[in-house]
């Protein structure tokens, strides 16, 4: 006789609850609805998902080591403040990673892979054009994400969905606006550069793509203040 399926445990349920916590805080940080330095108090998020506050704890802790969240001893979470180098870094890597990702897909790719690419750029551009600028951005963030699932090395597609999910954080430190749209022209000959299983040009295309983002950002040091005899000119008396 067959037994019925047994009903999820309080650990399933828990763990579903906090995933559910996870994403949704995530996907607003990910959408500029929370800004950086935003405070995320444990008691209000678990009245707002009607959830345990150690659930919300639980998700916090892993937001923090994803790095979208900062969590400050004795002062509660906040939504992560990127320094100017943190942020450079992130690029950096971001390039390091992206293109031996694209080196691969490039190597292996299937005509059906790239026929897929280019209905995502499809995809990307008609977002753009009816003016979904939210949902242009996600379409063009995961297009990079397609691109390590081709590439099929698990490991660089776990970084690089680290590094994807704190560029837009970024952008919003250091831009005070959402990321500019990603570059579908920039896309298409990355697809086309696959396509024609030309290795170097889609490494090529690929860091100057990535370095295209980070020069739409201000990750310049501020210079130093000027002393007053500086300002005015003037050499201080006595000199």
């Amino acid at each position: 006789m067959a037994t019925k399926p047994s009903a999820a445990g309080p650990a399933q349920v828990s763990a579903s609850a906090e995933q559910r916590v996870f994403d949704a805080i995530r996907d607003a940080i990910f959408e500029h609805q929370l800004a950086p330095g935003t405070k995320l108090k444990e008691v209000s998020l678990a009245e707002v998902f009607g959830v345990s506050r150690a659930v919300v704890r639980s998700a916090l802790a892993r937001l923090g080591h994803a790095h979208l969240v900062e969590q400050r001893p004795n002062r509660g979470a906040v939504v992560a403040t990127p320094s100017i180098e943190e942020s450079r870094q992130v690029f950096e890597a971001r390039t390091a990673i992206e293109e031996a990702i694209v080196a691969k897909v490039a190597r292996a790719a299937s005509a059906r892979d790239a026929a897929m690419l280019r209905e995502w750029v499809a995809s990307e551009e008609a977002a753009y054009a009816r003016g979904d600028e939210r949902g242009g951005v996600r379409l063009s963030v995961d297009f990079h994400r397609r691109l390590a699932e081709i590439a099929g090395n698990r490991v660089l597609a776990r970084y690089l969905d680290e590094l994807v999910s704190r560029t837009p954080l970024i952008a919003l430190a250091h831009r005070g606006q959402a990321p500019a749209p990603c570059g579908c022209d920039d896309h298409i000959a990355l697809v086309d550069a696959i396509a024609a299983r030309n290795e170097r040009r889609a490494m090529a295309l690929m860091r100057d793509h990535i370095a295209h983002l980070e020069r739409a950002l201000n990750l310049r040091h501020p210079e130093k203040p000027k002393s007053l005899a500086e300002v005015f000119g003037l050499a201080p008396v006595g000199a």
